[in-house]
């Protein structure tokens, strides 16, 4: 069964503080909202202390076309995903640098922009890749992607397990923003969204992966992907002629409580294990509510998610990446060889993945 022996990341240098982001909200949309000063209180509610954004605030303050975001995105996603690669191949975690032309695979994860050719193939003519290097990119899992990117590289390993893989997860959310709609879901978005990549280095079986790291990391003992039917409202993207506008349900807290709860215990017992038997819970930071809702759903003690209202805390909410700051977090942590740990994350679809992992 695979590892996961090293986590990289990077973000932009723009940063922005929650009470500067709550200003410009006010700034942009005071004249047209009613009770501004209410539906601001997401700001103040959410628990983010500041993100890292692709540009300075005065550019979202201005008329971008879809053409041109896009072109910003794909400059930022190359960068930021060149960076993580950087950090994860050269961890301080690794007994030694990991060269990019042992990588048999790249699995680029993406939502927030388009690009043809994709992504892993313009940072392949940046890093010097093998040519031979399998490219599976994966776009539209939103928030879900970083857990599913891991799950799919845990499948390659297995079928090859020698192989060494790179989950790449790259989301540039604030040039999706829309400075005209002022719908609750753009608000909420703006409160909440971020920009930034992560990346994951999966090996396999037989890949010597204990050459590269002296202490216990996690194995990948089985991995599970839900769709719940009739949901497609729940979350996403509405695609107009102006860029993507975002779909939040407030439904979403409330469907973590009751669909989640049934999906992880019945996947734990699968494995004759319950919620109970897992020490590292990592869980996309989707927002502080859907962070609380994950600890009444599961019973978990405030411990269990302390690592994902972290990185929720310092980087905000960056879609499919931001699960994987948080098992960077974890990884660095001295956790003793046995323990089990839950990864999860909720996407569109409305969908959720899960992975159990053992540290060994």
């Amino acid at each position: 069964m695979p590892y996961i022996v090293s986590v990289g990341t990077g973000v932009p240098k723009n940063k922005i503080y929650q009470k500067d982001a709550m200003e410009f909200a006010r700034h942009l949309f005071s004249k047209s909202v009613d009770h501004i000063d209410r539906l601001l209180k997401v700001f103040h509610n959410g628990e983010i202390e500041k993100r890292h954004i692709a540009k300075e605030i005065s550019w979202y303050q201005l008329e971008h076309s879809f053409a041109e975001k896009n072109d910003a995105f794909i400059e930022a996603a190359v960068d930021l995903s060149t960076r993580a690669i950087k950090d994860c191949l050269n961890s301080p975690l690794l007994k030694r640098t990991i060269e990019y032309e042992e990588i048999d695979a790249i699995f680029m994860i993406c939502t927030t922009g388009l690009a043809t050719p994709s992504l892993e193939a313009r940072v392949m003519n940046v890093l010097p890749f093998s040519r031979n290097s399998k490219r599976i990119p994966i776009w539209g899992l939103g928030c879900a992607g970083g857990a599913a990117g891991l799950s799919r590289a845990s499948e390659y390993c297995r079928a090859f397990p020698k192989a060494k893989v790179l989950v790449v997860a790259v989301e540039l959310c604030s040039l999706t923003f829309q400075k005209d709609d002022l719908s609750k879901s753009n608000l909420i978005g703006t409160s909440l969204f971020a920009d930034g990549a992560a990346a994951a280095l999966v090996v396999g079986a037989e890949a010597d992966h204990e050459t590269y790291t002296d202490s216990p990391v996690p194995r990948i003992m089985d991995t599970k992907s839900t769709l719940l039917s009739d949901s497609l409202d729940v979350m996403g993207w509405d695609v107009k002629n102006d860029g993507l506008f975002v779909v939040f349900s407030k439904s979403i807290p409330a469907l973590v409580e009751s669909w989640l709860e049934p999906n992880v215990s019945g996947f734990l017992e699968e494995h004759q294990m319950t919620i109970q038997d897992i020490g590292q819970f990592i869980a996309h930071p989707g927002g502080k509510k859907v962070i609380l809702a994950y600890e009444k759903a599961l019973k978990l003690e405030q411990n269990k998610t302390a690592e994902s209202l972290k990185v929720l805390r310092e980087y905000g909410n960056m879609s499919s990446a931001t699960v994987l700051f948080v098992l960077k977090n974890v990884l660095h942590k001295n956790i003793r060889s046995g323990e089990h740990g839950v990864i999860t994350a909720l996407g569109p679809g409305f969908c959720s993945e899960l992975l159990l992992v053992r540290w060994e």
